[in-house]
């Protein structure tokens, strides 16, 4: 499929973090998710550790919401009571691994449902190694369907995730749809994982390999192993490159050209578009994975949010 960069200048200060991040961050990854059980232990509590330093203005708690029988643990941000806002369910990245940073993912979260004026729910979905597919797609699931049962308008909730949580959020809208569940206004799938049967089998994944500034390829494996198991990987819930896309609410993909997961996004537009679903494509320069995420890092990351927030805005108006 044939793609146009997002025509967005990158400073050479972030073409130096870039540098940076795969120098020293890159080694980092890899070398922790090789690591024993006991030392991804340590890592997710470290990860979980760092406080989220600025809500813009929301409440912030961590609860469990939903039934008595299919609760689900997660940060919210917001009143939950106001179910006349919109409603912003979020799936966080980490390679089905690593939970929520607070300091990263609960503040984006924060800002995007400022500027929306939306209530947010950030799902804290089971792990691996501990907790194999579908674990973190039953509680995603499940954090949907509790949006729902409080009484937020479908109509006015958006789903998000990057990379596992991308995935997951294409998940989620294939659970939505078998569970004849009212559907959501859009999603936002960040540089989503989107085939884990190949390592090698999308182009970017090797041609991207040594330019990645954070994702090491050969930990794919390890994560595809911890995760998937001996589930069957051309399952579309765990491969949503493989799903039937008909139905789905609009889509709009963000990811970077500099990442090995570039194709991951690339093919899956190009099926969702062929099931006639209206889809938004951003590939972006330079930037790493899920560079939505990385504002602090990346001054030219507020034009990416500015465009998700008007995404969204667009079709909860519609």
């Amino acid at each position: 499929m044939e793609f146009t960069l997002k025509p967005v200048a990158i400073s050479t200060r972030s073409r130096i973090v870039v540098w940076l991040l795969r120098t020293f961050l890159r080694p980092w990854l890899a070398w922790a998710v090789r690591g024993s059980r006991k030392r991804i232990a340590a890592i997710q509590l470290l990860t979980a550790s760092r406080p989220c330093r600025n809500t813009f203005g929301l409440p912030l708690e961590y609860r469990v919401i939903g039934a008595p029988d299919g609760g689900v643990p997660g940060y919210v941000l917001g009143d939950l009571r106001d179910t006349h806002k919109p409603a912003i369910l979020y799936l966080h990245g980490g390679a089905f691994i690593l939970p929520a940073s607070p300091e990263v993912h609960v503040r984006m979260l924060a800002r995007l449902c400022a500027e929306l004026g939306a209530v947010g729910f950030l799902v804290d979905y089971r792990l691996a190694p501990g907790n194999k597919f579908p674990a973190a797609l039953d509680d995603s699931e499940r954090g949907y369907r509790a949006l729902l049962d409080l009484g937020f308008d479908p109509r006015r909730i958006a789903v998000a995730g990057e990379s596992a949580g991308g995935n997951l959020t294409l998940g989620v809208l294939q659970r939505i749809r078998k569970r004849g569940w009212p559907r959501p206004a859009c999603a936002v799938p960040i540089s989503p994982a989107t085939e884990l049967g190949r390592l090698h089998g999308l182009p970017s994944r090797t041609a991207r390999m040594k330019s990645d500034p954070i994702l090491p390829a050969k930990a794919l494996y390890t994560v595809d192993e911890f995760y998937s198991g001996d589930h069957d990987a051309s399952d579309p819930e765990l491969s949503p490159l493989y799903a039937d896309f008909r139905g789905f609410p609009p889509l709009y993909f963000v990811a970077s050209d500099n990442e090995i997961l570039r194709d991951d996004t690339i093919a899956c537009v190009q099926r969702t578009r062929e099931a006639g679903v209206e889809t938004k494509m951003d590939i972006w320069p330079v930037l790493p994975h899920a560079f939505p995420l990385f504002e602090a890092l990346f001054p030219e990351v507020r034009e990416a949010r500015k465009d998700i927030v008007a995404f969204i805005r667009q079709h909860l108006a519609a």
